[in-house]
Parts: C-alpha cells; structure tokens; sequence
C-alpha cells in the first residue's frame, strides 16, 4: 500500500494487525490518496473531504479552523424535542447547507425545537437518499463543504435548535466501496444483508471505525445527536454489543451536553431505551414508533397491503397499545404491556420512508381531508411521545417526496425494475408502473423540492399557525408533566375512538380521540381542556374527526399558566 500526496508517493511500511503507516508532509487542502500494489488509486475510507466522487482524491482538512459562534450552547433536553427530518438536496432549490441556513428562522419561530438530517455522507452521484453511503466521515460535496455543514449546525443553535444527524452503520453502499479489495475482513461474508454482506462488528477495527464516526460528527461538526438506521442488521457476539459500547462511549465522551441517541430498530428491543426512574436513558433515547404510524396509516387511509397487511386485523387495538405503553401487546389475549418512559418513542405520521417509497410519493395530507389530518396533528403533538414531522408539514406541503438516486447501468436498471414492488409494501400500489416516476431521471429529485412559496400563501400561513399553537401548548402543559408514567388506563372504547389516561407524578394527561364516521359519547374527563375539535360540552360527545385533550393537575408543582374551560364530567 502507498500514499500519494499531491505527487507524491510514498511507501507505507507494514504493521501490526494488518495495518499500514507512513508519515508525509502536508498543507491543508492539499489533495491525496492511497495505491494499491497494481497501481489503483482509492479514495481515504475515512476522508473528511472529497475533491470529487467517491474515487478520490481526498482533501486534507483541519477540523480546529472553524470559527463557531455558538460557542456557549450545550444543547436542551429531550423532552422538549419537536423534530423536523429534512433532506438537504430538496429542502431548498439550491439544495445545499448554505441555503438551508436561510430556511431555519421561520422553523424555529413555527416551534421547532429539532433538526433531523438525512444521511450527508458521501454517496454515488450528485442526488439520493444518502443511505447508500460509502465515505462516512465526508459531507457529501454537492451539499456543499464540511465548513457549509457546520455553518448549518452553528446557524441552527444560533435559533435555539437542536440537530440530529442520520448515520448509517448497517452497510455500505453498492457503488463506489473499494474496502473489499484490500480489508476484506471489514465484512462478514457468511452473513448478508439486503445491501450486501454484513459488516464484521466483531471485528476490533471495524468497531473503532464506527465509534469514531459518532464522536467525529458530535464533537467537530457538533452535532446535538445520531439517528441510527435500520439496528437490526447491526449483530455482533461481543460483550458490550457495539450498540452499547457507542451509547455507553457518547455518553462518557459528553458529559457537559444533550447528547441524543435514537434508533431505528424493527426488533423493538426494549432494553436498548430503556429509562432510569430518574428519567436517565440507560443506553439510547429512543426508537422510531413505526408501529403508530402504521396503526394510524391504516386507519386513515385505508390502505392494507405491503407492510401494512399485519395492521389491518385490529389497527385500533395496536393504535391503543402503542399510545399508552408505546409498545404493542402480541395478541389480543395478552394483558396490557407496562408503559415505557414515553421519551422513548418517536412518533410520526409520515417520514421520508412512508412517503417516498410510495409509487407517486404523496404524503399524508393528499390521501386523508384536511379535518383529519388536523386532528392527527394534534395527536401527534399532543400526545406524550417525541413528535416527529417531515419537511413541509409545517406548512401543509402537497409536493411529492420521490425515491430517487444517481446511477447509472446496471444498478439502475435493478432500481427501476425493484420500484413497483418496493411501491406496493408501503400501500402506494402503481395502477400503471409505466406512470411511476423514473428514480434515476433528475427531474424526479426536482419535482421532490419543497414549494416555499406555498408556506407565504394564507394556506401557508394558517397551517404554520396551527402548529405553532399545538407546539406551544405541548411545551406548557406536556412537557413538563413528561416522566415515566405512574400507571396508564386505557378506558373500553368501540373501535374508532380512543381514550386514555396517563398518570404522571405531576399531573394526568387525557385524550380522546373519534375517527369513526358517527359521533360517539367519550369517558369524561377531570382536568383543563387544552386542545379539542369536535368536542360537545353539553352532549359529552366527540364528532368525527374530533379531539379532546385535557391536563388535570395532581399537586402545586408545574402549574401555571392560562386555563381554558373545564370539560363537562361524564359518568
């Protein structure tokens, strides 16, 4: 193996454990690469800088020449977490870090409190999702430079928000990763993955890898937490696990900050977020919730095949489980499930996945009225889990989000044949595949751009100022009642509306919820109506679509602020 800087090449001398070494003379920003015995030139597997595509060269960098002004913040609590999952490429038309840096004031004064960035590492070609990366500590270039990037975060702290950074550790992507050729013992070629063989996690060097990956982008780009993809296929038979060993090293490398951790694990392994009665996460902050969005999907739309067919038999069964204890019970028969500290579930009603795996990638909002759409907003923030909304919500965005990506032969041709299948298991089954966008045309990453000029029209605007208000109801009377739950009651409702009771140790949160066709009398509630739609006082009835939330105070402590008008008591 040889280093070539600049011009020059240079011997790397053989060392322990398969690696190699070589001291070279250097500026900042001076290109380099490393050679292969037959002369093939590779990109840094852990470059901090691309000059081009993922072949190389790769750009010498000093992470220390930031000039941060944000330099007091120390993040905020997970509790008050209202995060907003953007993609950079088509969250602006410039689709770069600079340009979303405008963006970010009109967030912060609609009542996020959360960024969530989809994956910046580099990746194949100019557009796509970013889980298909192979550089893991380089900004993609066509965002912009890593500086750009943490231009973003500064800026983003400067409005008093949070950023998130998805990570993908489970693979690497299909094009571009030339670690088999010289380090094969990376993967576990006995094992697969849907994206190839599986990383070797018991590997000492791959685990370094990995953990220096996460410490990178929380200490020098700052970075408030990661979102792990897809944990599952993530195995090793070490003790610590690699999952524990990075939540267990995040924490110990960060003690004076919020540092979140979340995961996407479709096993819902509890144990990976679970609580201290402290309110402390041992290991991780939280899981994704699919199982609600799901349940609610179901519900909304109608849509009952794909990954949808095992919600279909009982979907308000699960959406009540998955509400009260955030887990839900494995049959009918099985007794409640013990409520999980409610941080620990990121509840959505759509993310990039359910929106853009669908054949035309509609979101919500074009599949459901627009009344039910607004009392499935002030569920989601007004319930107690960790509220999550895609690019655009805020503003009731009806612009597709597309699946798209840059390849070109083979790989693409296997993209666009996969397309209608993949389609039809997240329920936007294609009448005529021929009418599916194409993934790979670059106008279908240009009509997935967000349309800013809808959030200044009067629709805009109203839509921005109902969720502002929901946002600030949720940080007076949620968030400070957020805690794990002394018990959760979960009252017998006919399948379309729901009620439950959380008792937190300051006060109880009650909802009640109708999205059946037909008015439904509700159990009553005790406490200070904060949010209702539909709601008859007199008649103790919920129309459908309607809402009723309600906050009851237990003790002194927490109180405060305007009461509205109690809700009439039902026996």
């Amino acid at each position: 193996m040889d280093v070539v800087v600049g011009d020059r090449k240079t011997k790397m001398e053989s060392q322990e454990d398969g690696w190699f070494s070589a001291v070279v003379p250097a500026d900042v920003g001076c290109p380099y690469q490393f050679a292969l015995a037959d002369g093939t030139r590779l990109a840094d597997p852990a470059s901090r800088a691309q000059a081009h595509d993922l072949d190389g060269p790769s750009i010498l960098t000093d992470q220390n020449r930031f000039p941060w002004q944000q330099v007091e913040w120390r993040g905020r609590a997970w509790s008050e977490a209202v995060i907003y999952e953007l993609h950079v490429g088509t969250f602006t038309d410039e689709g770069t870090f600079k340009a979303a840096i405008q963006r970010l004031g009109e967030l912060a004064r609609a009542g996020i409190t959360a960024l969530e960035i989809m994956p910046v590492a580099q990746f194949p070609g100019n557009r796509g999702w970013g889980y298909d990366g192979v550089l893991h500590f380089a900004p993609h270039n066509a965002y912009g430079t890593p500086e750009d990037l943490k231009a973003l975060v500064d800026a983003a702290h400067g409005h008093g928000m949070m950023v998130l950074l998805d990570v993908v550790y489970n693979h690497f992507g299909p094009l571009g990763n030339a670690l088999p050729r010289y380090a094969s013992r990376f993967f576990n070629h006995r094992r697969s993955t849907p994206w190839g063989s599986a990383v070797e996690f018991n590997e000492p060097a791959v685990r370094r890898y990995f953990l220096e990956n996460a410490l990178y982008w929380l200490r020098d780009f700052r970075f408030d937490g990661l979102r792990l993809d897809a944990i599952g296929h993530i195995k090793d038979r070490q003790d610590p696990t690699f999952l524990h060993e990075l939540a267990a090293t995040v924490r110990q490398a960060f003690p004076g900050r919020h540092v979140h951790l979340v995961v996407e694990d479709e096993e819902r392994r509890r144990d990976l977020v679970a609580y201290s009665p402290d309110a402390v996460p041992l290991h991780f902050s939280a899981n994704w919730n699919d199982d609600l969005h799901h349940a609610i999907h179901v519900i909304a739309t109608g849509e009952a095949i794909g990954h949808y067919a095992a919600y279909a038999e009982d979907p308000w069964r699960i959406l009540k489980d998955v509400l009260a204890s955030g887990f839900q019970r494995r049959s009918a028969a099985e007794k409640s499930t013990c409520p999980m500290m409610p941080l620990a579930r990121v509840a959505f009603l759509q993310n990039h996945d359910q929106i853009g795996n669908r054949a035309l990638g509609e979101r919500l909002r074009t599949l459901v009225a627009a009344d039910v759409m607004d009392v499935l907003t002030a569920l989601l923030l007004l319930s107690p889990q960790v509220p999550l909304l895609f690019m655009g919500d805020d503003y009731g965005e009806t612009r597709p989000f597309h699946f798209f990506a840059d390849y070109q032969g083979e790989i693409a041709d296997a993209i666009r044949e996969n397309r209608p299948e993949e389609a039809e298991n997240f329920g936007g089954r294609a009448e005529d595949p021929e009418r599916m966008p194409d993934p790979i045309d670059a106008q279908t990453f240009a009509s997935s751009k967000l349309d800013w000029k809808r959030a200044e029209r009067e629709g805009g605007r109203r839509e921005r100022e109902k969720l502002s208000r929901l946002i600030e109801l949720r940080m007076r009377h949620i968030v400070p009642l957020v805690a794990p739950p002394k018990a959760v009651h979960v009252h017998q409702t006919t399948d379309g509306v729901v009620a439950i009771d959380w008792r937190f140790p300051r006060a109880n949160l009650q909802l009640r919820l109708n999205l059946d066709d037909a008015e439904h009398a509700v159990p009553g509630t005790e406490g200070a109506v904060i949010w209702s739609a539909g709601w008859l006082a007199e008649k103790a009835t919920l129309r459908a679509p309607g809402i009723l939330v309600a906050v009851h105070e237990v003790s002194a402590a927490g109180g405060g602020g305007d009461r509205p008008a109690r809700a009439r008591r039902t026996r």
